[in-house]
């Protein structure tokens, strides 16, 4: 049986750095979870490891598709298996970092994804909705069709809305109830990040500040430039949208970078959601108290002894 550590937490927490700390020290290699970080061109909005950090410490799923090509959770899952697969077979220690919980869920948990395929006239029809209508209309529709999901789903995340909706009404079945568990070929550690609430938005507005330093506003413009439409769903991830807004002249840009820092706030609320602090399947660890012996020391222990912690 190999080994699996994950890495979750909310946004800015500071899961990208404790990884490559570890992986410095056990010898591992990084596969991302994060469903922003797959596209090309998209990097400081993202928050991509550096390029001197992909370059220290390998990286996986991180640029494997255009901001205009479609990604599936089905598609991330596959992929990551392969590459966790394939850090193992080189004798390394196999990392899974990232705040998307349902990418990190599909692979630590097996899920099934739904066998449905997408059905492009239903899925113009449910964009086209969103864009007249706005998100909601879509999130109360899959309330409608199915209410457990709609309390796993961001309503603002209007491509797994689609894909929820277009689940149920092609198969008669909730999309709930279609995403059950498979064993998987790995043992599983799972270490969670986190800090005091005030703390946290003090990071991520920190960390919203220096995107803009970066250049997020030349990076969405390169973006437009390269023809990728702002009505994308790639395009409609924090920052993205905000900027996106400013650059059509319909907000200011210090509105718009305080819009990004409130619904970046919001986001790694629902993050809890995905990744409570109760949850016996994950060990939380505390940023503000120094925390990398202590995580060396479980993992180490984990690695050494074989525990498996679900």
């Amino acid at each position: 049986m190999s080994y699996l550590i994950a890495i979750v937490g909310p946004t800015a927490v500071g899961k990208s750095k404790l990884a490559i700390h570890l992986v410095q020290t056990l010898d591992g290699e990084i596969v991302s979870a994060d469903s922003r970080q797959v596209y090309r061109y998209m990097d400081i909005g993202t928050a991509k490891p550096s390029l001197k950090e992909r370059a220290l410490v390998p990286h996986h799923l991180i640029d494997v598709v255009d901001p205009d090509e479609d990604f599936s959770l089905a598609l991330y899952q596959e992929m990551a298996y392969r590459a966790v697969k394939e850090i193992q077979q080189r004798g390394r220690l196999a990392l899974l970092v990232g705040g998307s919980g349902l990418y990190v869920r599909a692979v630590i948990r097996g899920l099934q994804i739904p066998q449905v395929p997408p059905d492009a006239e239903l899925r113009r029809s449910l964009e086209e909705k969103a864009a007249t209508e706005g998100y909601m209309a879509l999130y109360e529709e899959l309330k409608e069709l199915d209410p457990d999901a709609a309390k796993n789903i961001d309503p603002r995340n209007i491509r797994r809305l689609i894909r929820a909706i277009e689940v149920c009404r092609l198969s008669g079945v909730p999309f709930s109830q279609l995403q059950g568990s498979e064993p998987t070929p790995f043992r599983s550690l799972v270490l969670g990040l986190t800090t005091a609430r005030d703390d946290l938005y003090r990071r991520i507005d920190s960390r919203v500040d220096r995107m803009m330093e970066q250049g997020l506003v030349e990076e969405v413009k390169a973006l437009l430039e390269r023809g990728y439409s702002l009505d994308l769903p790639s395009m409609s991830g924090l920052g993205y949208k905000q900027i996106g807004q400013y650059l059509r002249g319909e907000v200011k840009l210090p509105e718009a970078v305080q819009q990004i820092k409130y619904e970046t706030h919001r986001f790694a609320r629902h993050q809890y959601a995905w990744f409570r602090p109760r949850d016996e399947g994950i060990h939380w660890f505390d940023i503000r108290n120094g925390i990398e012996e202590s995580v060396g020391s479980l993992v180490q222990g984990f690695v050494e002894k074989g525990n498996e912690i679900r």
